[in-house]
């Protein structure tokens, strides 16, 4: 009976299961149903063949975490607690039967994979494929901007087109004193595509 509720709560959750419970009177609160649902075992689910991995932030800025994800169905399959090289190559030395890794361009989860699994197929995932074409276009466009003459509204003012020329001057600075992306990233509390988006610009108007 235990099992047949921590079922019926696995699928409606604590307090619609409680109440189709007790429409097959067995009657239970939804604390009782909660509590039977963590009594189920865990299943053992085999790693599939095809994984996804990307970032995502816990902490905007500051703190950034790791989903894994099966690339086929698209459903997770693990949260690790930073994006660093050597907590992904652990992962994956943990979980072997892995053939292909559909990743973003993150250099830290390209070396993991080469370690662990250099026989795997890495590959850009879709959505960062036309992320990065829809920021090469723009580009592109910003770089031809001369051909449109003179003409057009005067620059933007304010708060915030200011801090966006303090940031790129500040970006570009440091780049002009040979400091890294990452680097950068670290001292001015800026996303790292924040900071390649500011290094590819040659002017702050174009941000603004």
């Amino acid at each position: 009976l235990a099992m047949q509720v921590g079922h019926v709560v696995r699928e409606l959750a604590g307090r619609a299961g409680a109440r189709v419970l007790a429409s097959l009177g067995v009657g239970l609160s939804r604390h009782t149903a909660l509590r039977a649902l963590l009594r189920l075992p865990v299943p053992e689910r085999p790693v599939p063949a095809v994984l996804g991995v990307d970032d995502f932030a816990l902490r905007k800025r500051q703190r950034y975490a790791t989903v894994i994800i099966n690339a086929e169905t698209g459903e997770r399959v693990d949260v690790l607690a930073d994006r660093t090289t050597d907590t992904l190559e652990a992962w994956l030395r943990d979980h072997p039967g892995v053939h292909v890794v559909c990743r973003d361009g993150s250099g830290a989860y390209a070396e993991a994979i080469r370690r662990a699994l250099p026989d795997a197929v890495q590959v850009a995932d879709r959505w960062h494929l036309w992320h990065n074409l829809a920021e090469a276009v723009l580009k592109e466009v910003a770089a031809h901007s001369v051909c449109w003459g003179k003409t057009g509204p005067p620059p933007r003012e304010g708060k915030r087109a200011a801090t966006t020329r303090e940031r790129w001057r500040q970006v570009h600075d440091l780049l002009d004193r040979g400091v890294g992306l990452l680097e950068i990233s670290r001292r001015l509390n800026l996303a790292l595509n924040t900071v390649k988006r500011y290094a590819r610009i040659d002017q702050p108007e174009r941000l603004v």
